[in-house]
C-alpha cells in the first residue's frame, strides 16, 4: 500500500477519533480533539492531522450511523431550550450559534447564544433578578484571520442543560466571529429563524 494511501487512511481515522472525543466531551475544541486523537492513535506526524471541516464531517457521519435513533430528538430538545432562553433574553437581540444551530449537537453540547447590550452588567442583572445562579467566564472568539478577542460570557443551567451566553456591546452588532469549523463568519439565528427550524422538525 502506498504511503499516500496510508496517510489518507490515518487522516480519516484521526478525524473519526477526534469526532468521538468531541461527542464525549461536549466541547468543540478542535485543537484539543486533534491532540487527543493523535495521542490515542500514536500518530505524531502533523502532516496527517485532519482539518476541522473533516472532523465535523466525521462527527455528522458518526451521528448518522450510530445516533440516528436519539440524536434528532436530542437536537430538537436543545433547540427548544435555546428558544426559551432566547425569549428570556429577548431585550438583548439574542442569536443562536454553534452545534445546536448547525445540527451536530449531542447530549453533552452546550447551547451557545450571542446577546447585545450596552453593558455586561445589564444582562447579568436579569439573571440575578430571576434568582438564576450563573458563573462569569470569558470566551475567546476569532474575529479575523489572526485576531482573537476575549468576550464576557455568562454560563448557567436550564433544565439541567448548560447555556453559554457571550455578551457583545451594542456597537459590535456588525461583528461576526469566525466559525472554528470553516473559518467563515458564524451562522447565527434569531428567534424567527429558530422557530422555522423547530417547525420543520415537527
Amino acid at each position: 500500500m502506498s504511503s499516500s494511501k496510508n496517510e489518507q487512511q490515518m487522516r480519516l481515522r484521526l478525524a473519526q477519533e477526534a469526532a468521538r472525543v468531541l461527542i464525549e466531551s461536549g466541547s468543540r475544541d478542535f485543537a484539543m480533539a486533534k491532540r487527543k486523537a493523535a495521542e490515542h492513535l500514536s500518530a505524531h506526524d502533523t502532516r496527517n492531522l485532519p482539518t476541522n471541516i473533516e472532523i465535523e464531517q466525521a462527527l455528522a457521519e458518526y451521528q448518522r450511523l450510530f445516533r440516528s435513533d436519539d440524536q434528532p430528538q436530542t437536537l430538537k430538545k436543545l433547540r427548544e431550550i435555546a428558544y426559551d432562553a432566547m425569549q428570556f433574553f429577548a431585550d438583548f437581540k439574542p442569536r443562536l450559534v454553534g452545534p445546536v444551530l448547525t445540527g451536530t449537537a449531542d447530549t453533552n453540547t452546550a447551547v451557545n447564544l450571542h446577546v447585545y447590550s450596552d453593558t455586561y452588567e445589564t444582562v447579568s442583572v436579569l439573571l440575578l433578578n430571576n434568582n438564576i445562579p450563573f458563573e462569569n467566564q470569558d470566551k475567546r472568539l476569532r474575529i479575523a484571520q489572526d485576531n482573537y478577542i476575549q468576550y464576557p460570557c455568562i454560563v448557567f443551567f436550564a433544565e439541567q442543560q448548560k447555556i453559554e451566553v457571550v455578551v457583545f456591546s451594542n456597537k459590535q452588532h456588525g461583528i461576526k466571529p469566525l466559525s472554528p469549523v470553516d473559518g467563515k463568519p458564524m451562522q447565527r439565528a434569531d428567534l424567527a429563524d429558530l422557530e422555522i427550524l423547530l417547525n420543520e422538525a415537527e
